[in-house]
């Protein structure tokens, strides 16, 4: 399908065009009389951001869009920023906010089939979702505030990860409007994603398909295909096809605009070969190329979410604003991790490499020998036991799982070849794909392998595969008996001094279809290893040791401190330009009790919350948990330390405090007047403009339904809690905190509670939660602070500080039968094992055995595993750090 927009593109223009007038009044064809409603984010250091919300009627389609800008007359470019796949615009809140501040006009919407727009999802076909996207550009060319290169013609952008990333490619390559585009962990060709080198990716897929709804949600034709090759286990070439012409690389010839890729390293859904793939094509068509790989991933990660955005606006600024001085990256960086703090042991530093030209996956091939002959091994009956490397689902609990034995990945005997290098003399740096040539025989018919490269220790008892990623390969009568080239999965790994590459090609994996029928297949290697180093590429430091710049610098405070201990500085800190969306970071706190010399209430407390965090702040009586949130919310000065919000030092009416919501020790309210008359009579009290309220928004989070217009006198505990939390969301603050928000309430009401908090988070806002409910806290926070005696004992992720056990839990796609069950809790090593409630649960004690051989054992027994990862009650784990590791 080609728009009738097609032109070369801006960055790029010699001749003048000419346009129809006709184009912009589409716009007004397309939207639903009266279905805007505009509300506004307040932010005391930048201009408020407005949102409009719109339903829009494409091709008779409900699109559900809203629309973030600074206002103000002056012309601006435009960004469109697409979702994953399940999700909805509101997951793009976050950053449509920050790219308005930026000074761009910026336009969401949740695709066909998500949210609440209407119509079935096609997967991104030419004639629904790409044209949709076409509409929403000619509503921006209709735009006053929206900058134009024509008639109609609208400078715009378009971003967005996954499902998103691809919109973004197929946008520029349909509608030649498009004028830079930013792709993040997306696909190039999905028939390639899904079904790489014919082999089916079976538990992606079907992740795929459920996520979206289901075949109901899912157009007709695609529901239909899936069935086929999922019971067929092979997919065909129809298949194939109708994959192929919703893909990117369908109009690969016409996407000529710059393009930003970032493709993620933990990622066996999308790997790097997809980024690989689009980056060729793009740039052979002229238009500039920067491809970036990230730490994370699909398979879980650090997604490097504030990089990735930081270098997604520099993008547009150069290529939409035309800043020719904006430094937009290298051509190619790869995260990598490296780098130990000396002073403390602290965990490995992320840093990045980086070149002027992207070397692809094969640059600065070195040759490993491989010493093994030829061997001959099984295809079992069924493909069962399959072998296990990636397991879709289980996210970052797979790098966990590394340490409760041998390692994640499981090869069963009989049923593999292997071939090992000898001891590396030197370390040696992957950057790329591997390759090997090999010779491949089957007893009949295809032969289906999955090739893998270890790291083997020294002493062989460990191997880790980096980045758990495997290559499907099938392999025809045809290509058998003669030398066949292997591409390996892409990888940025380094390969210690002694130790050693081991290849493996298994005959199966759990995240593939293999053939059923029983088989022998016989593999020989036909040459070295080639490894890619791309020697081109600079890698940075990592930071020194702090004693390095501490001595100095104590040397440097020492004397300060001298020279002002006559006077008292009065004067607020700076803002910390690099702290500014980091909604709160607290720096050696100290509170001391009144009228006390050595005893503290807080003491040398640090730590850091990020955006769309719910963090528990977690501690027995007397921990500071309640000094430290009233420090925090300006109502007492610390003695020591500093509490920075969004970049911004905390003082009593600091301005920045208006992005902060809060719910401490109750809220009185008027019991003769409704729960909103309650609510819109504390806002007029603010003194802020009523538009700034988003009474609405903070309502439908709080969920209290008819009762608003009802007397407060006549409400439930519950829900006088909820209208004090609604109460706390006005004005939508980016940083909400509440202070024991289940006090009173009976488990119905503690369970809306928290749901309340997980919707008011989702928009990537940010929530602080103390609560004395373990239970609670462990189901609705995502990361933890844990505080004892004024002091931090422990911060992180919930599931790395309740990660810490022998208890794993194991989560199946149907319920677990009794004697399955029994036959787990009789396996060797195995202290126990209970049935969760839900029936699709098993808690297993771990007594000898390792995570990888239980892992092994419920696949012989036919368990549908969708998960395993450590297990530990929050209350186990927050007893044994309060006590000191005794509990």
């Amino acid at each position: 399908m080609e728009t009738p927009h097609a032109r070369t593109p801006r960055w790029r223009r010699l001749l003048p065009r000419s346009r129809g007038r006709w184009a912009a009044g589409i716009a007004a064809l397309v939207v639903l009389a009266g279905a805007g409603t505009w509300t506004a984010v307040a932010d005391d250091s930048a201009p408020a951001v407005h949102r409009q919300d719109r339903m829009m009627r494409i091709d008779g389609v409900s699109i559900d869009t809203s629309y973030f800008t600074t206002g103000g007359s002056q012309r601006r470019p435009a960004v469109l920023i697409g979702h994953g796949y399940g999700r909805t615009k509101d997951d793009s809140r976050s950053q449509a906010q920050q790219l308005a501040r930026d000074g761009y006009a910026v336009l969401t919407w949740s695709a066909r089939g998500f949210g609440k727009s209407g119509g079935k999802t096609s997967l991104n076909a030419p004639d629904a979702e790409v044209k949709d996207v076409s509409r929403l550009i000619d509503w921006l060319a209709g735009r006053p505030e929206v900058q134009l290169d024509a008639t109609g013609d609208p400078r715009v952008g378009v971003t967005g990860a996954s499902y998103g990333g691809a919109i973004s490619l197929l946008a520029a390559g349909y509608d030649r409007r498009v004028d830079a585009i930013a792709p993040e962990m997306t696909y190039w060709n999905l028939a390639d994603a899904l079904f790489p080198d014919g082999v089916f990716k079976k538990l992606w897929a079907g992740i795929f398909l459920t996520t979206g709804g289901g075949c109901d949600n899912l157009d007709k034709q695609l529901c239909e295909m899936y069935q086929r090759v999922a019971v067929s286990g092979k997919p065909d070439a129809a298949a194939r096809a109708l994959l192929t012409e919703r893909s990117p690389s369908a109009v690969a010839d016409r996407i000529k605009v710059p393009a930003l890729i970032m493709q993620g390293q933990a990622d066996s859904l999308f790997p790097l070969g997809e980024a690989d793939a689009m980056a060729k094509a793009i740039k052979a068509n002229g238009a500039p190329v920067s491809v970036d790989w990230v730490a994370g991933g699909h398979d879980g990660g650090d997604k490097e979410s504030q990089r990735v955005r930081q270098r997604v606006t520099s993008w547009f600024d150069r290529y939409l604003k035309d800043d020719k001085g904006t430094d937009t990256g290298p051509a190619f960086r790869v995260t990598r991790t490296g780098g130990i703090d000396s002073t403390d042991g602290a965990a490995a530093l992320t840093r990045g490499a980086s070149g002027d030209t992207y070397p692809g996956l094969h640059s600065g091939g070195e040759q490993v020998e491989l010493r093994g002959g030829a061997q001959t091994f099984n295809n079992p009956a069924g493909a069962s036991p399959p072998a296990i490397s990636a397991v879709p689902g289980l996210g970052g609990g797979l790098a966990q799982l590394s340490n409760f034995g041998g390692g994640l990945s499981v090869d069963f005997p009989g049923q593999h070849a292997r071939f090992e290098s000898a001891p590396l003399k030197t370390a040696r740096r992957v950057t790329g794909s591997p390759t090997v040539s090999v010779n491949v025989k089957a007893a009949k018919g295809d032969a289906v392998l999955f090739g893998k490269v270890y790291d083997v220790s020294p002493d062989g008892k460990q191997q880790a595969l980096p980045s758990q990623l495997v290559a499907p390969y099938r392999i025809t009568p045809g290509q058998q008996g003669r030398p066949l080239t292997l591409n390996l999965p892409a990888v940025d790994h380094e390969f210690d001094s002694g130790h050693r590459l081991r290849l493996v090609l298994a005959a199966t994996d759990l995240g593939y279809a293999s053939p059923a029928a029983p088989t022998t297949y016989t593999v020989s290697v036909d040459g070295p290893l080639t490894i890619p180093t791309a020697p081109g590429l600079t890698t940075a430091a990592a930071g020194l040791p702090r004693w390095t710049w501490a001595l100095p610098a104590a040397a440097v405070l020492i004397a300060a401190a001298l020279l002002l201990t006559m006077r008292r500085r009065t004067t607020t800190p700076a803002p910390d330009p690099a702290l500014t969306d980091v909604p709160l970071q607290i720096t050696g706190l100290s509170k001391k009790y009144a009228r006390s010399a050595d005893r503290y209430a807080v003491r040398e407390l640090s730590f850091r919350v990020e955006k769309g965090q719910v963090l528990g702040l977690l501690g027995p009586n007397g921990a500071g948990k309640t000094t430290t949130l009233r420090m925090l919310m300006g109502l007492i000065t610390p003695d020591d330390g500093e509490i920075r919000v969004f970049g911004r030092a905390i003082r009593p009416g600091a301005p920045v405090l208006s992005r902060v919501g809060a719910f401490v020790e109750g809220a009185g309210f008027l019991p003769h007047l409704s729960g909103r008359a309650n609510l819109e009579l504390y806002w007029q009290a603010t003194g802020r403009p009523a538009a700034d309220s988003y009474i609405d928004e903070a309502l439908e989070i709080a969920g209290l339904g008819d009762a608003l217009a009802r007397a407060v006198r006549t409400y439930s505990q519950g829900m006088r809690q909820r209208l004090a939390i609604a109460q706390a969301m006005l004005g939508m603050p980016d940083l909400l905190i509440l202070d024991e928000p289940t006090n009173g309430l009976d488990p119905p009401q503690i369970r809306e509670m928290r749901d309340v908090m997980i919707r008011y988070a989702a928009g990537g806002r940010t929530v602080i939660v103390s609560s004395h409910l373990l239970s609670e806290v462990e189901q609705s926070c995502t990361h933890l602070v844990v505080m004892d005696r004024g002091r931090l004992v422990q911060a992180g992720p919930v599931a790395e500080i309740t990660g810490s056990g022998d208890m794993l839990l194991v989560t199946a796609a149907e319920k677990l039968t009794e004697p399955v069950v029994e036959k787990t809790a009789a396996l060797p090593g195995i202290g126990s094992a209970v049935r969760t409630d839900d029936g699709h649960g098993l808690l297993v004690r771990l007594d000898g055995a390792t995570s990888s051989q239980l892992i092994a054992e419920l696949v012989r027994l036919d368990v549908p595993l969708t998960g395993v990862g450590p297990h530990r009650r929050l209350e186990d784990a927050f007893l044994t750090l309060i006590s000191g590791g005794s509990a």
